[in-house]
């Protein structure tokens, strides 16, 4: 009998010899150990019905021992063996007998009475491990939905979680900034990070503190911060933005960093800080210009940032910051502190890690490599894509050297995607992270489904992969982001130049093919199916809506087989018009199913004036 556990261990060997684990009732412990790791051991041990002792028991009633003892090998790393005995889980650190423990987990939750005798011995292939969540865009989970992704993130072995935030922490004195967001206030902080302390994950104290700071630039209080405070062009699609989104790299800024900071760093007790850094669009065209044009604005965010670690040091963290700034003058890598940490961000499956990695090492700068789950501005998922970008990540940050791995999840201009559709990306990331080499060809459906849904015919993780697979039939040059979103929000002015390549025949192959995933969405039969398979039909439903946009807008018929001598049945604005309104009531239904009621308006309104495009 084959085991799959994920992520894949190093190193696996099955023998002949069968386990019989139906009367086997103990959970032996042979050491004291910690308040944390007895939570753990104690969680574990409900989970599985399994009685905790440290007395003498009868080898064949006896399921798992484990065994706290010195070694040389990594914090993390594991063995198991199988005897008489049942299973014994050594370990150096009681980190490692926690990742053991998660593999124990995975084996003996199969539905089988009589396992095969296994010899395991694990490590990671990366020291640290996260996932970033973006809190901030507009999403603020709320904290049942926060801890069961913390179990999820255990149970995938990940030591580290950053929550994404601008403006969605209840700071004293600046409630105006917030008001809005339903933010995670001080006491939310603190039971989430207990709630990762007792699962062995670092919860990393994330607030950019450079660019991305319109949430703040907007309001008149604050425009003496802003390098641009009546708005800049935008330097991607060049629309103007009303209001500031970079903070003036001056001695102003800093103070208002420095009581931030001084608010914010005490509530975790991680030595790291993510002060983000990415992204200041607007760097050099206002208060800063002379000084830029001067010395060049690589080398004026590099002097800002450089005070802005020594604003982190002094709270004694270790400043982490985005890296897509420096590489783009990669000869500015010799003038940044060996201190921080880079954080060398890319989505595509092509990103060129490769390049960026041999960059970083070469100068030897301290760096994760962070790539994404693929989940923003596409709907559905982009599973091929993520694979790519995971694997690719992966592969050089381990060639060169990289500290870390972190698996970043957006909500970029809405947070219309819902959170299912993240979990392959989660799930493929920590496999990736923890054990490369053996990732490629892993069974997608199967790790979703024993991750998150544990449904015997894996229905549910099969449409989530299915879903996240659509947008293959009418490739595009679209990149970060599907047809199906770009065409959701499109104004139906003047068709997009990225989708005039795609047939009318690939459009209706999409909608076929979303068409018959809804039809199956009736066999799923998961813990939570009833919002599992709304979040799904409502992803269709917002998919499909953006391919008969334009269909309409084309005169195509949304089925091939009606022609001219039929009647065309081309999608009619007032159809499109009541499925958008439907598609808006059940998109704020989902989000307060999961998520806290704060950011749900702006990201409603999208949705609204894409209506308004319709009349």
């Amino acid at each position: 009998m084959s085991l799959l556990i994920y992520p894949p261990p190093k190193r696996v060997r099955s023998a002949r010899q069968i386990l019989n684990i139906r009367e086997r009732s103990y959970l032996k412990l042979t050491s004291s150990h910690s308040d944390y790791f007895c939570g753990a051991v104690r969680r574990f041990a409900d989970a599985s019905s399994l009685i905790i002792t440290f007395g003498q028991v009868e080898d064949r009633k006896t399921l798992i021992t484990l065994f706290l003892k010195k070694s040389k090998l990594k914090p993390e790393a594991y063995q198991i063996r199988t005897s008489n005995r049942g299973y014994l889980l050594y370990s150096g650190t009681e980190i490692g007998l926690f990742r053991g423990l998660a593999t124990l987990q995975q084996i003996i939750s199969a539905d089988h009475h009589e396992l095969p005798h296994i010899s395991i011995e694990d490590e990671p292939d990366f020291q640290f491990r996260g996932v970033m969540l973006d809190i901030s865009r507009c999403k603020v989970p709320t904290l049942t939905t926060l801890k069961g992704l913390i179990d999820s993130f255990a149970l995938l072995k990940y030591n580290q979680l950053q929550l994404y935030t601008e403006h969605t922490f209840a700071f004293t004195n600046h409630q105006q900034v917030w008001a809005h967001a339903s933010p995670y206030t001080a006491a939310d902080i603190l039971e989430i990070q207990s709630y990762c302390n007792e699962r062995y994950i670092e919860l990393v104290p994330n607030l950019n503190c450079f660019g991305h700071f319109e949430r703040w630039l907007r309001y008149p209080e604050y425009f003496k911060y802003a390098e641009c405070p009546q708005g800049f062009a935008h330097p991607i699609d060049g629309h103007p933005v009303p209001y500031g989104s970079t903070l003036r790299p001056n001695a102003l800024s800093l103070k208002l960093l420095d009581e931030l900071h001084g608010e914010f760093l005490p509530n975790f007790d991680s030595g790291y800080f993510n002060v983000g850094g990415d992204e200041p669009w607007e760097l050099g065209k206002g208060w800063s210009k002379s000084r830029c044009e001067k010395i060049g604005s690589t080398n004026v965010y590099i002097d800002f940032l450089s005070k802005i670690n020594k604003l982190g040091a002094k709270r004694g963290r270790q400043t982490m910051f985005w890296s897509d700034i420096v590489l783009k003058q990669p000869e500015s890598l010799k003038r940044l502190s060996r201190d921080s940490i880079a954080m060398n961000w890319g989505y595509e499956g092509d990103h060129p890690f490769k390049k960026e990695c041999e960059q970083m090492a070469s100068q030897r700068i301290p760096y994760y490599v962070c790539p994404g789950t693929s989940s923003w501005n596409s709907l559905t998922g982009r599973i091929d894509n993520a694979t790519r970008n995971l694997s690719n990540a992966a592969r050089n940050g381990l060639r060169y050297g990289a500290k870390g791995y972190l698996v970043t999840d957006w909500g970029d201009n809405g947070h219309h995607q819902y959170l299912p559709v993240s979990y392959p990306g989660f799930a493929l990331g920590a496999c990736e992270s923890w054990n490369h080499r053996k990732s490629a060809n892993i069974d997608l459906i199967d790790l979703v489904n024993q991750i998150y849904f544990q449904e015997p015919d894996a229905n549910a993780a099969r449409l989530l992969v299915s879903l996240g697979k659509v947008l293959e039939l009418a490739p595009s040059p679209i990149r970060n982001a599907t047809i199906f979103n770009r065409l959701l929000f499109w104004r139906m002015q003047n068709e997009p130049g990225d989708t005039q390549d795609i047939s009318n025949r690939a459009l209706r192959s999409c909608d076929s093919a979303l068409q018959d995933i809804k039809s199956e969405l009736a066999s799923i039969r998961t813990k939570d199916q009833r919002l599992l398979k709304a979040e799904i039909r409502n992803a269709i439903a917002m998919s499909t809506h953006g391919l008969r946009r334009l269909m309409h807008f084309r005169g195509a018929s949304i089925s091939a087989s009606q022609g001219a001598s039929q009647g065309r049945k081309v999608p009619k604005r007032s159809v499109l018009r009541n499925d958008l309104r439907h598609i808006i009531s059940q998109h704020k239904a989902l989000w307060l199913s999961r998520n806290r009621p704060g950011g749900l308006p702006e990201s409603a309104n999208r949705l609204k004036r894409s209506l308004k495009y319709l009349e």
